[in-house]
This record gives structure tokens, sequence and C-alpha cells, in this order.
């Protein structure tokens, strides 16, 4: 009863918020709830407690019932990855494997060094207590591009189909470099960095995103099949919410990344030969279903964003370490697209104006988050926790809002 009650009150808020912003704001979905909920949290913290205590206490008590990092992770990505890979042109990424690759490996790694070396010494010289371990890790879980923000964006983006594959490819399968960095990082911060060798982290990644691919995969194939065996839109659908919700259990069983395992299976499904000789209305219904979760997930993802604010202690003192981060991230960003394209012989040249789309266009968002969450407190290293989570809300924030506000005039740009 209390979970049914939790996501009934999560319910109705996102419709409340989802009708204000299609009547008011009239901004892109994503964007628009989470500003709302990031007013009415400001709201809330400054004069909640003056003006309706107990509200508040109910309400950071239903915030605080939530697992943000097990929620995400293990629910809301889950479908979010498989809706964005079924919609998926398999065909596009081919075209484009090189760039996904480099940059969803490559870049994330580049990345995490600069980030970890810009925010040290940036802190430093503003006379800031700085850990270049906690730097390492903060620039790990922020470094990869979050696919539910990327992909959102997209949707409203008046740019080439070549750009577009390239920023929405990588934010699907960057996911699992990061995971593996940020496990090494906190490995060697609770003292096990003797066992980290580059072997190891080798065949950690290997299982961690190899394994996720390949089992998402093989779980697409026995879906499309069966799906193509029945040729019921109602089976159909049934038959992918098992694939989202079983086949996150089999990852997490095995200890591989569910998210690129629903990726993988949801290009799989999308793009199988059988189901695209399957009756337009089985694949029309199948599609719509997916759309329609994406857009709900969507809204109560950003707005369980915006309302993280409540559960952040003191978030407002770290804002001047914020700014810091949000630039060190931008440069860290410039760094990493740059570095590959002098160095890598891509079949295309890559122009000033693709690499400020790509740099502006690599949003963070719920992923880093439920990231920095999963971080525990270690003995010695009190307080670095909630810095971590502070700054990266605050770069996820500006990221969405501002970056995602403001790509499409980027693009545009000659």
């Amino acid at each position: 009863m209390e979970l049914y009650y939790s996501f009934s009150v999560l319910i109705v808020i996102t419709s409340i918020f989802y009708y204000l912003n299609l009547r008011y704001l009239k901004m892109p979905s994503s964007i628009g709830v989470m500003i709302i909920a990031m007013v009415v949290s400001i709201v809330l913290v400054f004069f909640g407690n003056r003006i309706f205590p107990d509200l508040i206490l109910k309400f950071s008590s239903l915030m605080n019932s939530f697992d943000f990092s097990e929620l995400l992770m293990g629910g809301i990505l889950n479908f979010l990855l498989f809706a964005g890979g079924i919609h998926i042109n398999i065909n596009d990424f081919k075209k484009e494997r090189l760039s996904i690759i480099t940059f969803s490996t490559v870049s994330v790694i580049i990345s995490t060094i600069a980030v970890g070396y810009i925010l040290y010494y940036s802190l430093q010289i503003f006379h800031f207590k700085a850990n270049l371990i906690y730097c390492f890790l903060f620039g790990a879980l922020i470094s990869p591009t979050d696919p539910v923000a990327v992909l959102s964006i997209l949707k409203n983006l008046n740019i080439s189909r070549s750009i577009e594959i390239k920023i929405s490819g990588e934010s699907l399968f960057n996911d699992g470099i990061s995971v593996v960095l940020v496990a090494v990082i906190l490995k060697i911060l609770e003292g096990g960095g003797q066992n980290i060798s580059f072997s190891n982290i080798a065949i950690l990644l290997l299982k961690e995103a190899g394994g996720g691919m390949l089992v998402g995969i093989l779980i697409g194939y026995l879906a499309s099949v069966a799906i193509n065996k029945v040729k019921d839109y109602k089976a159909s659908i049934i038959i992918t919410l098992a694939v989202v919700m079983g086949g996150y259990l089999v990852a997490k069983s095995i200890n591989i990344s569910g998210p690129l395992t629903m990726v993988s299976a949801g290009l799989i499904i999308g793009n199988s030969k059988k189901m695209q000789l399957s009756t337009r209305t089985m694949k029309g219904y199948l599609g719509f279903f997916w759309e329609l979760i994406d857009e709900i997930l969507n809204a109560v993802l950003f707005i369980l964003i915006g309302f993280e604010l409540l559960l952040i202690p003191n978030v407002l003192s770290y804002w001047q370490v914020g700014i810091i981060s949000i630039l060190a991230v931008l440069l860290a960003r410039y760094i990493s697209i740059k570095i590959p394209v002098l160095i890598i012989p891509f079949k295309e040249k890559y122009s000033r104006q693709t690499i400020r789309i790509l740099v502006w266009g690599g949003l963070r968002g719920g992923v880093s988050i439920a990231l920095a969450l999963s971080i525990p407190e270690i003995p010695g290293y009190e307080g670095h926790r909630n810095a971590i989570i502070a700054i990266t809300y605050f770069v996820v924030i500006f990221s969405i809002v501002v970056q995602g506000l403001t790509i499409n005039k980027i693009a545009q740009e000659k």
C-alpha cells in the first residue's frame, strides 16, 4: 500500500506539472516539468516550514522513501532505454559506428581524467580544499552523457541526421565504461587499490559492457522470434514488457550492465527483419505504447530530479564549487571530443560547428545523479559524498536547463 500511495502521488504531481508546462511554459516537456519541480522545491525549502510544516514533513518523507539510485538504474532508465532503442534505425548506427564507439569509450576516459585535474587545480586556486581521487571520482560519474536527457532534447532539434546519431549513440552506450571507472576508483578509495591492474579493469569492462550487450542481443532475438510467431499486438506489448523487466533481473543477477542490455534488446527487436515484415497495425500499436511509456517516465524522472533539491543537505552552500565544476565539465567535454577528432582518422572531417554541437549537446542527467547517490560514505573522507552529490546536481541542472534550451540556437549558428 505504501508503494502504491507513493507512486500515485508522484503520478498526480507529474500530470499537474505536465499540464502547467504545456499550458504556460511551453518548453520541451522534460525541461519544463523539471523547472516547475525545482521552483516548487525552492519555495518549500525557504518557506515551507513556516507556512505548512506538516505538509513538508510528509512530502520529505515521501521523497526519502524513494531509493533514487535503484529507482533510476533498476527501473525508469531500463524502460526509457528500451523505448529509445526500439525506435532507432540500426543502419544509421552502423554508418557512425567509429564515432559512437570512440566517443562512448575513449572520450569518457579522457573526460574523467580532464575533469579530475581541472577541478582539482581550479579549487586550489580559489582556496577550496580538494582531494584529487574524489575529483577523479566526480569526473567518472559526470563524464557520460545521459541517454534520457539527450534523447528527450533531440526530439526538438533541427540538426543533421549524422550529428543526431553521433550524440544519441554515444549517450546510449557510454554508461558501461563510466560504471567501471566509478567502481575502480571506489575500490582505490576503500583500500582495494592493490587489486587494480589494467587486465582487471579490462575484464571488468568486458563483463559489464560486453556481457550486457551480448545478453541484450540474445533476449532481443528470442523476443522478436516470439513476437513474429504470435502476430498479435497485445502479446507483443506483453513480451516487450517482459524483456525489460525480466532482462533487468537477469542483468542484475549476473552483474552486467542493465542499461546496455536494454539498449541492445530494443535495437534488435526494433530492427528485426521479421518484425519489419509483421503487420503495420501490430507495429503501430507497439510503437505507440512505448512512445507513451517514454513520455510518462521521462516526465516522472525529471520531476524526481527537480525534487532531489529537497534531499541534498545545504546544497546552496556549494554554489561556488558548483560553478567551477560546470566550467570544468564543459572544458573537459571539449577536450574529450577534440583529442579523438585530431588523432583518429574518421571518414568525415569534423567542422568547428560540429564539434561545438557535440560539446554543447553532451547533456548530463539522472544517470550521473544516480551514480553520485550510490557512492558510500567512506571512513576518513567524511563530507566528500555530500559535496559530490551537490556539485553533480549543479552540473545536471545547468546541463539540462541551460544547454538543453540553447542547443537549438547553437546548432543554427554558422
